[in-house]
């Protein structure tokens, strides 16, 4: 479980994040993705064999429709898989911005305090779980990187130089 520095440890830290700051930190990280997957999106139109990046990245917007529905205590989330469907490439960028635009609106909407309160769902189990919004949004963009580098090392097999999509490259600036 994370503390208030944002981390699983108990030694400080030089930069806490608090409450009112993580708000604006997932709607930072959902607008990092949408933009590293955008350009991923592109590459993966360039391959000649895009079977396994198509069925990754439909993953990811699997992933954001699923979770969303959880949080929404949706009854269909229960039903709803993780893979399926496998989106054809020409529906992959407007699924992908749906998927994102659920997440962003719905963090837009909430409050740190309504953020950071367990929402209860049902798991792969069938049991109960709970797990805070925060939480779940954290873990959609971290899942999302993991996908984007396994999609990366493809585009680079199939001979494609990917992007660039670190994170520091939408935050650092050449000075001189």
């Amino acid at each position: 479980m994370l503390n208030l520095n944002g981390c699983c440890c108990q030694h400080p830290h030089p930069k806490k994040f608090d409450t009112m700051e993580m708000k604006n930190y997932l709607l930072d990280t959902f607008e990092y993705n949408d933009g590293a997957n955008k350009k991923l999106l592109e590459k993966i139109k360039l391959l000649t064999d895009p079977e396994e990046s198509i069925k990754l990245f439909s993953h990811l917007v699997n992933c954001q429709y699923k979770w969303m529905a959880r949080i929404m205590q949706d009854p269909a989330a229960v039903t709803m898989s993780w893979w399926e469907p496998v989106y054809a490439i020409d529906q992959l960028a407007e699924a992908w911005m749906k998927s994102v635009s659920r997440w962003t609106n719905y963090i837009s909407g909430k409050t740190d305090e309504a953020l950071n309160t367990e929402v209860s769902f049902t798991g792969f189990d069938g049991g109960l779980w709970a797990a805070t919004p925060v939480d779940i949004a954290l873990q959609l963009n971290y899942h999302s990187i993991h996908h984007r580098a396994q999609i990366q090392t493809m585009i680079r097999q199939q001979g494609i130089e990917p992007d660039f999509v670190d994170y520091i490259g939408t935050k650092y600036r050449k000075l001189q």
